[in-house]
């Protein structure tokens, strides 16, 4: 009885096997003619157009955003502002001053909302009750 259950595992194990290496042949098989398949004439030109595919620069490719905006309306995306430790005493001395937040973000040249973040984190903003 024992003998038999270890008959049949190798059994099993061989048609196993069997079956793995008939299915590697035929994905091989088919990863061989794969640019016949997609309408192309060998496989130099399938692998160009697949790694042209993958990187973005194919014929469907879209053009950049920031490219499209500058060409469009000729402007430049801004660069992300780094708020310094001097940026942060300066909002705060203007706005210890009375200027508004606009007038603040034009003078240190950072956004509205980055002035807003800073005298939040400064405690210069009232609380909403």
């Amino acid at each position: 009885m024992f003998i038999d259950k270890i008959k049949k595992l190798e059994a099993t194990k061989a048609r196993l096997a069997a079956l793995e290496k008939s299915v590697a042949a035929e994905l091989t098989h088919e990863l061989a003619a794969l640019h016949r398949k997609y309408g192309f004439d060998s496989l130099a030109s399938f692998f160009k157009a697949v790694r042209a595919a993958a990187s973005g620069r194919g014929k469907t490719a879209k053009r950049a955003p920031a490219k499209a905006a500058r060409k469009a309306g000729g402007r430049k995306r801004r660069r992300r502002a780094v708020i310094t430790d001097a940026t942060r005493a300066e909002v705060k001395k203007l706005s210890e001053a009375g200027r508004t937040g606009a007038e603040i973000a034009r003078t240190v040249g950072i956004s509205l909302p980055s002035v807003q973040n800073v005298k939040k984190a400064l405690g210069l903003v009232k609380s909403r009750k």
